[in-house]
Formats: C-alpha cells, structure tokens, sequence
C-alpha cells in the first residue's frame, strides 16, 4: 500500500467505528486491566547505536554535531563522516546471537508481564519489516523481523507484545550534518537519514527547549502524512497491546495526526478484542485518552488514573554502551514498589549487544528482580493503591530525569498497596528489628481493626500489638530489598 491509499484506509476505519478523532470521543477509554494488573514491563533499545556503543542510543545525531565528543570519537575511530556515515554501521550489526526465546525467558524470569521493544528510533532503522523503510532489520543488518520474533515469542510465553516507535523525531534528528561534508546530504541516502530539518531552532542546544514547546516549529504535511500510515502499518501488523510513543508528538502540528492515529488504534484494537493503550509524555493527549509517561521519573503522591514510569538499568545510556553503570536490584526493586504504591506500571529498560546478548549486568539485575517478585509479586501484581502511599521522610523529586541515584531510605520508610481485603507495608530499608508503622495506629484517620499480620515472603504469621503511636510488628528478619507485610484488615 502506499500512504496515500493508507490514509483512505484510516479515514474509513474511523468513519465506521466506535472511536472518532476528537478527544470527547476518545476519552474515558479503558487503560488495559492487564497492564494495571501485570505491573512491570521490559524496554528494549537495541539498534544499529550498539555498534559504536559510544555516548548513547543518540550516537546518529551525535557523530554528526561537531560541539560533542561523539564527533571527534567518530572520526578517530572510523574516520570522516563524508566517509563512514550512520549508515556504514548497518553491515556490522549482525545479532549474530539473537534469540526471542532466551530474552523473553530472561523477562518472564524477572517477573515481567509485558514486553516493549523499540521498534524504531530516532536514527530512522526500523526493526521491523515493512512496506515504507527499506532500512529496516528484515531486509540489512540482522536479516530478521526481530520485532516478529519477539511478539510470537510473547505470545508463546504469556507475555504481552507491546512497541515503541520513535520516528516523530526523525523529522529532525540527523540535521547536524547538515551543516559540513557528510553523508547526510547525500541524496542516495536521503530515504534514511530523513529530510534532516536543518532550521537554526532545532540544531544544537536549541533543539531541546524548541521541542518541548508545543508551539513552536512543527513537521511538515508531507512528514506528518507519512508517519501517520507507517505508524498505522506498524499497529495492523503487529497488534501491539501498548503503542509508546517519545516526546515530540505533543508539538501542534501533531495533534490531528494524533487524534487519527488513536481513534485508529482504538478501532482496530475493537476489531482484534484487546485492550490497548497509547503511552504518551507532556501535553500530547488529555489524561483519560492515554496513559501518562514519566522518563527516569516518578510521581510524589497517587495519581487517580493509571500512569507509568519508563526508566533503565543503565545510568548513562538506554541502547548498549561498553562504559556504562547500571542501578542495582534494590534501587529498582525500592522504585517498583514507590510507583506502583502510586497507581502506576513500571517499564524497565535494557540494552542489548550489537550480537544480540543482554549484558551480565542487566541479566543480574533482571534475576535479582524475578526472585524477589516471585517472594512478594502478591503485594504488587494485581493490586490498587491503599488510602495513602506511604509514610517516612523520603519521596521522590517531582519531574523526569530524577532517579539515577539510589534513594536513601530508611526503616521508617514505607510504601503501601490495597487488595481484597488486605493492605501490604513495605518497610523500605529493613534493620532486622521490630517494625513500627504510624499509619496502622489506633484511631488514625484511616483506621481499620486489624486481624493478622504476615511476612509475605514466608508466610509467617507475626504477632503485632498497636497504640495511638505506632502498630509495631514483632519482626527480627533483614533484608537487602523490601520486606512486605501482609495486614489482614476488617
């Protein structure tokens, strides 16, 4: 099909279903019970930027803007860019030792219930096959549907298949070389690199502060058109529960588009039976259209709909770097916890090897997770938030880019989730001594008989006594990650 004849089919779509493309219509649709109830997620961001595994998963741009190191490293390494472009990287990213069996075995192992590759990002690499990219993962590099595989392993497995796309910010992303002797003018390339929008307001450090303005310059029809039909291609082949989307959509030029593609997605998804959902950051959709992302963030206080973090193992880079540093079990063990006690879904990323391998890391990491969660998933999988979040002096920072470092809790910290008829405290940072909760006092504002008291990673059940101060709970176990505590209430 061409975009052309895809616009017609999207037209059509919504013109005879449920779902239209205005937000009274497309509002108050149902975040998925299976995402609210499965919790954690796995990103991937594996691409032709784990060759170099220099900087980050923005190596595309970065080798091309002569203000950061990338730009030096590149040319010393594989010399001028005029020479060894983007593109020259694709031969050597092979994923020789890709496997979808082993990595969602590995994401299944660490309690996740849904799986969120990239399926293509800024640098214009589809990793999927389709009709509108020839530079895609099917046809150069690995030879494979990589995102194919990955959904019928999904599906093989009980995991949910869901998929990122990245392209909105392809309209400008590679613009830096635009400004000298690159590959990037070359017009024989031109269907790859993009149309490299080269406007002073999205070159440098004035990229940043130009796209997180919702009013300030947009793409054009012609782009807009185009990624609407291969955005919609990409939800018709591979059904994805979840459709993600990164930061520029929320800009004005957007917004119809975005209506469209959603109330398509919405239909289709009526036409399959599935719940889906779209992911969306900033302004881009009102909150009861979508669900509300925050980049290596969180939230301080309960949200009363459904959102969700997107964060990584890695502290420096999303896609594989060979320098990197990586969080530890409990850091993100202590942030599922935080997030879902706030109504929200975690989506933790990795990044494989050019090879296809998952860095021993993140594989520890992910294990780590998966036995914790196999002791206390029950507190987590399936739960609500209770009539507060938690207790104790440590929260998060409001915002995005807040969590690399490891919070500093303490025995007095707790978080707080709700399932029928049972409350589960998570004590933060154990001591191994007894445990003292004010939430759980007599005569709180909140206050509830409370009939037993569990060690949910055992079993045990724990002898407890409470007064207008504290409930304290008789414990004497330490632990690295949190302990839950299972309150049977009346």
């Amino acid at each position: 099909m061409t975009v052309q004849d895809y616009l017609v089919k999207i037209d059509k779509v919504i013109s005879e279903g449920k779902y239209k493309d205005n937000w009274q219509s497309l509002s108050n649709h149902k975040t998925p019970s299976w995402y609210r109830e499965g919790k954690f997620g796995i990103f991937i961001h594996w691409g032709i930027y784990s060759v170099p595994a220099f900087g980050g998963e923005w190596y595309s741009r970065s080798m091309y803007d002569k203000n950061v190191r990338e730009f030096e490293y590149h040319i010393m390494t594989y010399g001028a860019q005029n020479e060894f472009g983007y593109k020259d990287f694709i031969p050597m990213f092979k994923g020789e030792n890709f496997s979808a069996e082993k990595w969602i075995s590995l994401f299944k192992s660490a309690g996740a219930k849904f799986v969120m590759p990239v399926c293509e990002h800024h640098d214009g690499f589809a990793m999927y096959d389709t009709e509108f990219n020839r530079w895609n993962a099917k046809n150069m590099g690995p030879k494979r549907d990589v995102a194919g595989e990955l959904k019928a392993e999904c599906e093989r497995q009980g995991l949910t298949f869901c998929g990122s796309t990245h392209r909105a910010e392809h309209y400008f992303f590679m613009n830096p070389g635009r400004t000298f002797d690159s590959d990037v003018n070359d017009d024989n390339y031109r269907d790859f690199y993009g149309p490299a929008v080269a406007l002073p307001e999205l070159l440098g450090d004035k990229m940043g502060p130009t796209t997180e303005d919702t009013y300030s310059v947009g793409a054009s029809r012609e782009w807009l058109e185009d990624w609407m039909a291969r955005t919609c291609e990409f939800i018709d082949k591979y059904q994805p529960g979840i459709l993600y989307f990164d930061w520029w959509i929320h800009n004005h030029s957007f917004k119809p588009y975005l209506k469209k593609i959603c109330a398509y997605y919405y239909n289709r998804a009526e036409e399959w039976g599935k719940e889906v959902t779209i992911d969306y950051k900033h302004q881009a959709f009102p909150p009861t259209v979508a669900t509300f992302d925050v980049e290596r963030g969180a939230l301080t206080d309960i949200s009363p709909v459904p959102w969700q973090t997107d964060t990584a193992i890695g502290k420096y880079s999303w896609g594989y770097r060979r320098d990197n540093e990586y969080k530890t079990p409990r850091q993100i063990i202590c942030d599922l916890t935080d997030i879902v006690s706030k109504n929200g879904m975690l989506l933790l990323n990795v990044g494989p090897k050019s090879d296809g391998t998952i860095t021993d890391e993140e594989t520890h990491v992910l294990l780590e997770i998966g036995k914790w969660l196999k002791k206390n998933g029950e507190g987590i999988y399936s739960t609500t938030f209770w009539l507060q979040f938690g207790e104790g002096e440590v929260n998060n920072e409001g915002g995005f880019f807040k969590d690399n470092d490891e919070k500093n809790y303490t025995e007095k910290d707790f978080r707080f989730t709700y399932k029928d008829g049972y409350v589960y405290a998570f004590q933060m940072r154990p001591d191994g001594k007894d445990v003292r909760i004010k939430a759980f006092r007599r005569r709180n504002p909140h206050d509830f008989l409370v009939k037993s008291v569990t060690l949910l990673e055992t079993g045990e059940s724990l002898d407890f006594e409470r007064d207008e101060e504290y409930m304290t709970i008789k414990n004497s176990r330490e632990s690295e990650s949190p302990l839950c505590f299972k309150i049977e209430i009346d």
